[in-house]
């Protein structure tokens, strides 16, 4: 027979109970005691009679709670989230039982069963980080976490990409996203213009120490300023750059956050391109500032609007600075352009020129503010079998000058020049 063990208020009636079966204590100050009627002391008392310490025993002890999730509900709810959510954390697995599958349970219930069966970690079993607390920013438009998060966001329907993140830090809602292929300086002009256009200017962005906010090489000459923060401190806005990851936590738990639910609504969706991802991105962000937005502390909007001195396509864009020579040439990313003689450009030699990189693939080179023509020559063009074929009658020596050039280690760009994969149209590959 199994020992059925007390509880302490069970332990404390049974204590007063006994003194008032032996007569030491009236039924009206043991009712007193307990906190109960006199009714109910006599029913307790008469139990205790009856059947010694087991009558006080609760009788629902060991018994199912009648408001018990069936058994057939819980196990069908399991049942799916192995089949279909198995890495749904136990707030997005309820979320889309009841959207989908019309199954309402509680996220902490439904987090109980996950538990049990394995399919989710406890708190406490987990290794707990520490955060430096930062009070956040008082209006909307006052401070902008950006950030690039590399991942798997198609998992193994699409390529690994980035997505950039946009968010303010007084209310922590998703102001731009955008997906890239990589986190460089042309990708961060395309959603930086995307984000101005549709907001207004804010009054600083913030982001980490990556290239394209920050010069951290050390012994590089001149003012440190990276082109995206040219482009920026021509609209009047900041760039801040954080001493850790810590400091931009915002948008550090956002990317987290991201990598679990935006990869499993796009696995719902069936997306698997960078087009029909950017194009499913607005909905997403409008549920999720819906669920996680916060208000602002003052209601008042520090977003700037754009103003006609604001040209977006001059400013956001690759900006260098070249001397031209006598002979009306200058080198760039190990291209040779040949200005055409005139005027300007003769009045230019010798002195600064500004070559102006779009990220479409033009080039303009610009002499206070007049753009001159030019031609070009690559430094490292090299021959491929379609000139070959093109040109039969040099097809032997093209022939074998690419075999030479194949035997030779891979040509590469300056490396002081940008990233262009993110940009379309240059004329700046190799091969």
């Amino acid at each position: 027979m199994a020992v059925r063990i007390m509880s302490d208020a069970e332990l404390s009636k049974f204590e007063v109970l006994r003194d008032v079966d032996a007569e030491r204590l009236p039924v009206r100050a043991a009712a007193g005691v307990l906190g109960l009627s006199e009714r109910q002391v006599w029913r307790l008392l008469k139990a205790y009679r009856l059947r010694g310490a087991d009558g006080i025993i609760s009788k629902k002890r060991g018994r199912p709670s009648n408001r018990k999730t069936p058994a057939d509900v819980r196990q069908a709810a399991i049942d799916i989230i192995k089949a279909r959510y198995p890495d749904f954390g136990p707030t997005l697995a309820a979320e889309k039982l009841q959207e989908l599958h019309d199954i309402t349970v509680s996220r902490e219930t439904l987090r109980a069963w996950m538990i049990a069966d394995g399919l989710w970690d406890a708190r406490a079993r987990r290794r707990r980080k520490i955060y430096q607390p930062r009070y956040r920013r008082d209006c909307v438009g006052e401070l902008v976490q950006i950030d690039g998060s590399e991942h798997r966001w198609f998992e193994d329907r699409g390529p690994k990409c980035t997505l950039l993140v946009f968010i303010d830090d007084a209310t922590s809602r998703l102001m731009h996203l955008q997906f890239v292929e990589s986190e460089s300086t042309f990708a961060y002009f395309a959603a930086t213009r995307t984000y101005l256009e549709a907001h207004g200017k804010p009054v600083a962005f913030y982001s980490d120490k990556h290239s394209v906010f920050r010069v951290s090489k050390a012994g590089v000459s001149g003012d440190g300023m990276t082109q995206f923060g040219r482009a920026l401190g021509k609209m009047n806005i900041e760039i801040i750059c954080a001493n850790s990851s810590q400091a931009k936590g915002r948008v550090e738990r956002a990317n987290k956050t991201l990598q679990d639910r935006l990869v499993k609504e796009l696995r719902l969706a069936e997306i698997g391109t960078l087009a029909d991802g950017n194009a499913f991105l607005p909905g997403f962000v409008a549920d999720y500032n819906a669920r996680f937005g916060k208000l602002p502390a003052n209601p008042k909007e520090l977003h700037r609007p754009m103003s006609p001195r604001d040209q977006l396509d001059d400013e956001f864009t690759w900006q260098v600075e070249r001397t031209l020579s006598q002979s009306l040439t200058l080198q760039y990313d190990k291209v040779l352009f040949i200005l055409e003689p005139s005027e300007t450009a003769q009045s230019a030699i010798g002195k600064r020129v500004t070559v102006v990189d779009y990220p479409d693939g033009r080039i303009a080179i610009r002499y206070q503010g007049v753009e001159l023509a030019y031609r070009t020559f690559d430094k490292i063009r090299q021959v491929n079998q379609a000139a070959i074929v093109e040109n039969k009658r040099l097809g032997s020596l093209l022939e074998m000058i690419k075999a030479y050039q194949d035997a030779q280690p891979p040509p590469k760009r300056t490396s002081k020049a940008p990233k262009r994969r993110d940009q379309t149209g240059h004329r700046f590959s190799v091969g």
